[in-house]
């Protein structure tokens, strides 16, 4: 009997441990997305267009194709790329958020600048000049692609906020961040693409006219929707890039971007004298966008008339005009 007591001791101490781990690793993931809501905003964002003109019955095929890729990218490749990467090299982690935190200006100025300086998009997405399923074959490439520079900015991010040293819990933390973010993304995306069709539904075939009034509030109000959501991820984008490249310069010795960002925000927090907590995040958040959108304006010209003609002439062997 005394036995079977001791290893009913033992059972519980080790449930108890694994209790306490999973809240740990709980804990860490939920503070590492946290961390990754700006490019979580963004992705949100940019997915929906790539079903735009296609039919109706392939949008959720094609949204659970993206879905699947973006599970196989954080979970197979980038998941252990950035633990190894963490073990091997950690000191290369703070440049690669940089670079990672670049390129979310980047992205976030060239829309910007878009909005002020509108221009035609041309190339293979035009969907008068594909048929449709040439046309969703090229839409799922292209998300697939920028899923995968969205994600692998999501486990950077996520790896740098978790604290913990056990290599175990860092993957488990991970994991959790990978398929709670990419469930939680691509579900709105989905419920995004068909809230249009089931507004007009609503509308047509409700029972009740309030029914039918909803579904035409509904029917109006998604490009409204679709274009804050769009807007929310651009600034998060700002926000976020900005945030990185700040910390990341702090970080190697720079201290100049964030004690001035630090001060200004105390600054503002002070002067209004309420709900100083809010005010001073705001603050820090806005000037952070500021920062980022002013990076990435500079990187505008230098990737345009640069880093592309080279990334072409190299795809493709030949001089780049200009290079």
């Amino acid at each position: 009997m005394s036995g079977l007591l001791a290893l009913l001791d033992d059972v519980a101490a080790i449930t108890k441990l694994a209790a306490a781990q999973l809240d740990d690793v709980a804990a860490q993931a939920a503070k590492a997305g946290s961390k990754a809501a700006g490019v979580v905003i963004d992705d949100a964002a940019v997915t929906p267009k790539y079903v735009t003109g296609l039919p109706a019955a392939r949008e959720l095929p094609i949204v659970w194709k993206i879905a699947r890729a973006s599970f196989f990218n954080k979970l197979v490749i980038l998941l252990p790329a950035a633990l190894l990467l963490n073990a091997v090299f950690p000191w290369l982690l703070t440049p690669l958020l940089m670079l990672g935190g670049a390129y979310l200006c980047f992205e976030g100025a060239e829309k910007v600048w878009h909005l002020i300086v509108p221009h035609k998009e041309h190339g293979p997405q035009d969907a008068e000049t594909l048929d449709a399923a040439h046309l969703e074959e090229t839409r799922v490439k292209g998300a697939i692609k920028t899923d995968f520079i969205l994600s692998a900015e999501i486990m950077t991010i996520s790896l740098a906020a978790i604290e913990v040293d056990s290599i175990w819990m860092q993957g488990m933390a991970l994991a959790v961040v990978a398929i709670g973010i990419t469930a939680l993304v691509y579900g709105a995306v989905a419920l995004l693409v068909k809230a249009d069709d089931a507004g007009l539904k609503m509308s047509r075939a409700g029972r009740l006219a309030t029914t039918r009034a909803v579904g035409r509030g509904i029917v109006h109000f998604m490009p409204s929707v679709m274009t804050v959501i769009s807007t929310m991820g651009t600034a998060a984008m700002l926000w976020v890039g900005g945030n990185i490249v700040v910390h990341g310069l702090h970080t190697l010795g720079v201290h100049w971007p964030y004690d001035t960002v630090h001060d200004l925000s105390e600054m503002a927090a002070g002067a209004i004298g309420a709900a100083e907590g809010f005010v001073g995040w705001f603050a820090t958040a806005a000037l952070d966008g500021i920062l980022g959108l002013g990076l990435g304006l500079l990187l505008i010209p230098v990737t345009t008339l640069l880093l592309k003609p080279l990334l072409r002439m190299f795809s493709s062997g030949k001089p780049a005009a200009g290079v």
